[in-house]
């Protein structure tokens, strides 16, 4: 039977393997006496047992103790049965048993172990990147960054059987909150087969010097060299380690932004031309079609966005090549703004001189670095570009300086999003063959007319995305792919366990699944894109998987892929029913409901947000989503106390304006360099608003009207509004019935006094036709104090009886008292205008200064003369 992998440890003559497990601590267990291999008998067998094998080999702890030649049958002699180990014993065959060479079993009966290994990668993408934690037998214990070395990592690396080591990280945070760390340091030279192997020295007094925990990252891309001549200098074919394999690079996606990353890795200067044509290497398999979307910033080839699934044919060799600058980088020109490429130009082929341009490109919010809105960063600053002429011919450009073949679909009027900042470009006329997009014809550089509601977006036909589709089942559906601007089919063969595991956790359905074949075959006709999936360890994403190449008809529709995953997709909302983004945030340990500590709900948990780059802008948009008022104070370092569970976001950049966090510049979830001692919070200054449930008894979706009011707030304000119009028309009839009864008694006044005094005067006069006066009366002649009938007052007029309560009236800036304006009720439309200009309820009524009723306008009939004959 083939021997996967194996483990040995001498003791004397005897050695120690485990076999048959696909993996260096798991297997049948082995022991290598008197020049023969034999197992132990599984009489007995169990985790104590199971526990020493694996402490022996250096693999850590016991996961699983496995019976019934669970993992094959051995051969040759059974050295051991019926074991009772403690677990403490330093070699197996010193634990208590029948004695040596003796039992009653068969090969049957033969005993296995999973081992949980010495050391892992954990808390990273996957098992090849994270922190180094060792297993002490009991639990996993991180190590130290101090004085951890890169030939340490190389060997954990090899040991993992990730490839090589590509970065050391210290001053990471632990995961954990204890803080403990392993006890000794590591000092591998980097040859070791296993880390158990590599040299170690106890810590000074058994406490490691250390500002964090070792982060390693490990990678199939390793190292790149440029080769002429079977020589490696700064000038040559581009050619790559994968997998322990030096393979030349296809030049169909190869940029002069990827030129320039490995010419500044290889300490040869920038780039100065990418030179197009055939180039032969020896044996069409040694050309790899895995291609890098670097922006020219990185410092090494991996740290670009890789794609490696599908591709096309490059087996006629037609290889990237590159020239850099070596030690003349500083004699390169400076771009110049207004350069503009014919047509046809060496320039427009990508051979032209590479100026020592600080200009960047990407693609954003389009779901991928092949899809998304233009953005130019220049001047420190990100901006955008108009859409004003945009059209394939500039996005074909795009496209190919991001080594992401052909354009598909030039988006305008912010398709992707409106962006920020300048807007670099305007009326662009590119003929499709420029370099660089900034060398196309243009209004000028910074020069526009546009706002960002006229972005520019593109889609390349590199953009890819995968989805399952289901009627029914949220993690167990056909999978697709889109590529070429179309969704197809993926297909199953080989497809095994690590890329079933690799699809689930991407798609958030758990880290393990499996392939149904009995499903039926499916409606309808589609591309079936790609086949021969190979996932590794080491990628993290589908798209890092080696596949075949693009094909429309890549398989036949029975071979079409359907995954079960195990898992369940996290819930996007913390409670059963729909949420908005304001149910997603919360704070937590404040003294009030509008304080705390900032938490946001991302892949089924709560977690908390990084202070790096926490200001009051980045409060004011938490407060607000919060429906909390304006933010007071953006609090740092654990404020509220330090959270627990991940840290979702960090380097969050708001410009304050936001109406949710997630609308805000972010860094990836889940990735910071932050611990908890770090977290973010806010104080605002109002009370929490609510929303209400709806009908359906789910939380409506409508978000609060930012920085205003809340939804329920405008209701009552209407609601307020209406109530007090009505209250405005019952005061008006009140007042108007009043005024009415008051004019109506002051006419019966004045007719009365006016009847009294003519009677009176007749009376008088009378008497001085029938007899003098007495000597001491005095006759007056009519008119003189006396008003006659023809003046008797209408309203409005002072009245002699009413003359105190006038006095006490205000008069108006132009003398006028209230009652000389023909009506009494212009006393109370005068005090429910108090300002001039200033609305008010009763101009909700008729025009401006008309209360809604006419003034009283009063007559006396028949009182213009008073006679007597």
């Amino acid at each position: 039977m083939d021997v996967f992998c194996e483990k040995h440890v001498y003791s004397g003559s005897r050695q120690l393997r485990l076999v048959d497990g696909g993996g260096p601590c798991a297997g049948r267990v082995e022991i290598l006496d008197q020049g023969s291999w034999g197992t132990i008998c599984d009489d007995g067998w169990d985790l104590e047992d199971a526990h020493v094998v694996c402490r022996q080999l250096g693999c850590g702890g016991a996961l699983d103790a496995l019976k019934s030649a669970q993992l094959g049958q051995g051969s040759g002699p059974i050295w051991l049965d019926e074991l009772n180990c403690g677990g403490k014993e330093s070699h197996v065959w010193r634990c208590p048993s029948r004695g040596w060479g003796q039992h009653d079993c068969g090969h049957a009966e033969d005993a296995g172990v999973i081992c949980s290994g010495f050391v892992r990668l954990a808390g990273g993408q996957g098992p090849c990147s994270g922190q180094v934690e060792v297993h002490s037998g009991e639990d996993w214990t991180p190590v130290s960054d101090g004085n951890f070395t890169l030939p340490t990592a190389q060997v954990i690396c090899a040991e993992l059987g990730c490839g090589k080591a590509v970065s050391v990280l210290g001053h990471v945070p632990f995961r954990e909150s204890d803080g403990q760390v392993w006890a000794e340091e590591f000092r591998c030279k980097g040859e070791e087969p296993k880390l158990w192997s590599c040299p170690r020295v106890p810590c000074p007094g058994g406490a490691c010097h250390h500002s964090g925990v070792a982060q390693v990252v490990c990678s199939v891309y390793a190292e790149v060299r440029l080769m002429t001549n079977g020589t490696s200098q700064c000038e040559g074919q581009v050619e790559m380690n994968i997998s322990g394999r030096w393979r030349a690079l296809c030049a169909s996606h190869w940029t002069l932004a990827n030129a320039n990353v490995v010419c500044h890795q290889l300490g040869c200067g920038v780039a100065i031309s990418t030179p197009r044509g055939p180039r032969f290497v020896e044996g069409g398999d040694q050309i790899s079609t895995v291609r890098f979307h670097c922006s020219g910033a990185e410092s090494i080839l991996w740290m670009c966005p890789v794609t490696a699934l599908g591709g096309f044919d490059c087996s006629h060799g037609n290889t990237a090549y590159v020239i850099c600058s070596g030690n003349q980088t500083q004699a390169l020109p400076q771009c110049n703004d207004s350069l503009s490429e014919p047509a046809g130009s060496a320039a427009s082929e990508e051979s032209a001189l590479y100026c020592s341009d600080s200009r960047l490109l990407r693609l954003v919010d389009g779901g991928g670095h092949c899809a998304g809105r233009v953005e130019i960063l220049d001047q420190g600053s990100w901006g955008t570009i108009c859409d004003d002429g945009w059209d394939l011919d500039d996005a074909r450009v795009v496209c190919r300086q991001l080594g992401c073949g052909e354009a598909l679909n030039a988006t305008r009027s912010a398709h992707f999003g409106a962006g920020s900042g300048p807007i670099w470009l305007d009326d662009l006329n590119c003929t499709g063959n420029e370099s660089h997009l900034w060398r196309c014809p243009s209004r000028g550089w910074g020069r526009h007319d546009c706002r960002h509601k006229e972005d520019a977006g593109v889609i390349c036909s590199e953009f890819v995305a995968f989805r399952m589709v289901s009627e029914d089942q949220q993690c167990a559906r056909w999978l697709e792919v889109f590529y070429n601007g179309t969704w197809g089919s993926v297909c199953r063969s080989p497809m095994e366990d690590i890329t079933v595991s690799i699809i689930c956790r991407q798609l958030g359905c758990g880290d393990s699944g499996s392939l149904n074949s009995s499903v039926a075959l499916r409606e309808g006709s589609r591309p079936h894109w790609v086949d021969g999936i190979q996932c590794r360890k080491t990628d993290t994403s589908l798209w890092h998987c080696p596949s075949d190449f693009w094909n429309y008809n890549s398989c036949s529709p029975k071979e079409e892929a359907y995954i079960s995953c195990a898992g369940r997709r996290p819930e996007s909302c913390p409670t059963a029913a729909p949420c908005t983004d304001r149910e997603k945030l919360r704070l937590r340990g404040g003294d009030t409901e509008c304080s705390g500590r900032v938490e946001v709900w991302h892949s089924g948990s709560w977690g908390t947000v990084c202070d790096d780059s926490w200001s009051l802008a980045e409060a004011e948009v938490v407060c607000q989503q919060l429906g909390c008022g304006q933010a007071l104070e953006a609090m740092q370092a654990a404020a509220f106390g330090p959270g627990n569970g991940s840290i979702w976001l960090d380097e969050v950049r708001c410009r304050g304006q936001e109406s949710s966090l997630w609308d805000c510049a972010l860094e990836p979830w889940g990735q910071s360099d932050c611990k908890h001692e770090e977290d973010a919070g806010v104080r605002c200054s109002g009370a929490r608003t609510t929303l209400p449930p709806s009908t359906a008894g789910t939380r409506t979706t409508s978000n609060p009207l930012p920085g205003i009011f809340s939804l329920p707030g405008v209701l009552c304000l209407i609601l307020g509004a209406l109530l007090f119009l009505v209250l405005i028309i019952l005061v008006t009839q009140l007042l108007r019935w009043r005024a009415e009864r008051r004019a109506l008694s002051s006419y019966e006044d004045v007719l009365a006094e006016a009847v009294y005094e003519e009677l009176n005067y007749l009376v008088t006069q009378k008497e001085g036709l029938l007899g003098s006066p007495a000597p001491d009366q005095r006759i007056d002649a009519p008119g003189e104090d006396y008003d006659d009938a023809e003046e008797v007052p209408v309203l409005g007029v002072p009245l002699a009886s009413q003359g105190r309560e006038e006095e006490e009236l205000p008069e108006k800036e132009d003398g006028i008292r209230p009652f000389q304006t023909g009506s009494f009720l212009n006393v109370s439309r005068e005090e429910a205008n108090p300002g001039e200009g200033e609305e008010s309820p009763w101009l909700l009524q008729g025009e401006k200064g008309d209360p809604g009723y006419d003034d009283v306008e009063l007559s006396v009939p028949g009182t213009s003369s008073v006679t007597f004959s």
